[in-house]
């Protein structure tokens, strides 16, 4: 079970890596995958990508070092919350199509934080 959670935190990590460094560094290219995004103030994309990188370093190092570990379902948790304001804020904006992807990377955490309570 330990090598499969490691797994999902893995395909958890590199998703919200990639996302996180789109909306926090990557603006144009950003808006330019999700349309969304130009919608939104540049501060609040940028806040969100910050804290979705952050929940990557909470999801793989304080298991990996072994350093405060309650910290890895934590920051799942908090991950599970942003998409869950994401598939909310999409449902708003009526973009259906975008939730699927919320509901993956939502069962991904979801098994995080049960997995590793």
């Amino acid at each position: 079970m330990n090598v499969v959670l490691w797994i999902v935190q893995g395909i958890l990590g590199a998703g919200f890596l990639y996302s996180g460094w789109m909306k926090a560094f990557q603006h144009e290219q950003a808006r330019t995958a999700w349309p969304w995004v130009g919608d939104v103030p540049k501060p609040l994309v940028w806040g969100i990508g910050l804290l979705e990188l952050a929940g990557v370093l909470g999801v793989i190092l304080p298991l990996a070092t072994g350093i405060a570990p309650i910290l890895t379902p934590i920051a799942a948790l908090g991950l599970a919350v942003t998409v869950l304001l994401g598939a909310a804020f999409h449902v708003s904006r009526k973009e259906y199509k975008e939730i699927g992807i919320n509901i993956v990377f939502l069962v991904l955490a979801i098994v995080v934080v049960i997995g590793r309570w």
